[in-house]
């Protein structure tokens, strides 16, 4: 293994990078997580009225998929660019796409004003939010792996992560402060905008905060071998490189997310249907446990993180995917008890163990690519699986239940992603301690990647 080529930023720098980083992707799971907690409280009313409860529930959580549809383009197009302009710059307009597109919702008609219009600029905003996203989380983790040293790279990229319980916590806890100080009526008729107009005011403050930070320095140094060699052409097409050189790397990606995506979304926005429906459980009562569950899985992301830096990434990961399928039975168990205590527990500790898959991932995946393909690497590897994950995992556990009235086949479901998922890590190789400046394709001859630019086992 190679010494460690770039120096780590000065102590006080980093701080403020992560901070760049999570203030960010917070946002961005906020306006993102927000969308999905609404449409599976109010947003069949408002945009479905015609549908009967649960098919309401159904349509507007094919607009909630929408926006995971959008992530995977999102991912191409802000991976080329950040992986030949830079991470930066690409970061500061993913922010402003995703809170204009936020606030646009807060703002928008419903179908007993507009009609049919309604929905679909509900879609069309839920379209830009997502492809938004999908170029969100490639950035904001990689500014901070390419600025930080390898032996605490898994703890520092962590703390991007946990932008999304830090934005699921803010979403659910405006919604429910307004599910209890409103009535039903108020909160349907106009309570609901509230929080999408928030977005606006965090967003100012986002980009207040990342226009302050550096550009990475792994980034520049790369970017300046590749501007002296002009008219190579696989420097002008990352997604090219990225599919000769390291498609096994973003299959393993692709695979590594499956379940800790569609876990979480089932955690995390299911549970609002099921709690509510089969569970007997008040709309209030399911949003606490999911801000309490969110509030813990915010405080062990970082823990996992620090772990994976002494054990190694794919140990972590396992335990975390492992955990959860032996978890997901008792987890619907403790829901169906109807009180507010099982259900805490069964969200907390189903977070715990999703927490143990996502903390690792942001230096996983960074480890896994070449610097000047990374962006475009992670994050297809990252959003594409979205697809296959998070976006249809509301929709296929509210099928199913809509079908046999039982949590059965759902937590079937997430122990089918569950095993695809041990396959993929246990296929990869360990990342841990790798050098990002020696994890290149540069230079590579005849268009092939020689030993030295392959990423090498720890």
């Amino acid at each position: 293994m190679a010494p460690e080529s770039t120096a780590p930023p000065p102590p006080a720098k980093l701080p403020r990078i992560v901070a760049a980083s999570l203030i960010g992707t917070t946002i961005e799971w906020y306006d993102f997580f927000l969308y999905g907690s609404a449409a599976a409280l109010v947003f069949n009313k408002l945009f479905f009225p015609d549908s009967d409860p649960l098919v309401g529930t159904l349509l507007a959580f094919v607009t909630y998929a929408a926006g995971f549809a959008a992530r995977p383009l999102g991912a191409l197009v802000f991976g080329h660019f950040g992986d030949r302009l830079g991470r930066k710059k690409l970061l500061v307009l993913s922010l402003l796409l995703m809170g204009s597109a936020t606030f646009a919702i807060g703002l928008l008609p419903t179908h007993a004003t507009i009609g049919t219009a309604a929905p679909v600029l509900l879609t069309v905003l839920r379209l830009v939010q997502g492809f938004a996203l999908g170029g969100e989380w490639g950035g904001a983790v990689l500014l901070v792996s390419e600025h930080g040293d390898a032996r605490r790279r898994g703890f520092w990229a962590s703390w991007p992560q946990t932008g999304a319980p830090a934005g699921q916590l803010l979403a659910t806890g405006v919604l429910s402060l307004l599910t209890a100080t409103l009535s039903d009526d108020a909160f349907v008729a106009w309570g609901w905008r509230i929080p999408f107009l928030l977005s606006g005011v965090l967003v100012v403050i986002g980009l207040w905060i990342r226009l302050s930070v550096d550009e990475s320095p792994v980034f520049q140094q790369a970017l300046a071998r590749a501007e002296a060699r002009q008219g190579d052409a696989a420097e002008k097409l990352p997604l090219v490189s990225v599919l000769r050189h390291h498609w096994r790397e973003v299959l393993i990606a692709m695979g590594a997310r499956m379940a800790e995506n569609i876990s979480y979304y089932v955690i995390t926005a299911f549970i609002l249907v099921y709690a509510t429906t089969a569970a007997d459980v008040s709309k209030q009562t399911a949003l606490n446990a999911v801000l309490i569950g969110s509030a813990v899985h915010f405080a062990v992301i970082p823990a996992w993180g620090a772990l994976s830096d002494r054990v190694g990434r794919r140990p972590v990961y396992l335990f975390g995917a492992a955990g959860m399928g032996l978890w997901i039975f008792p987890f619907f168990a403790l829901v169906d008890s109807g009180s507010f205590g099982g259900l805490v527990l069964a969200v907390s500790v189903g977070l715990i163990l999703n927490g143990a898959m996502y903390a690792p991932q942001a230096a996983f995946f960074a480890e896994m690519f070449a610097t000047r393909v990374r962006y475009s690497g992670a994050s297809i590897g990252a959003q594409f699986s979205s697809v296959a994950a998070g976006a249809p995992a509301p929709l296929i556990a509210t099928a199913l239940l809509a079908k046999y009235d039982s949590a059965t086949p759902i937590a079937l479901y997430v122990i089918a992603a569950v095993l695809l998922t041990l396959v993929a890590v246990g296929a990869a190789r360990e990342t841990r301690n790798r050098d990002l400046a020696d994890v290149t394709a540069d230079g590579a001859p005849s268009g092939r990647v020689d030993t030295a630019t392959k990423t090498p086992t720890a």
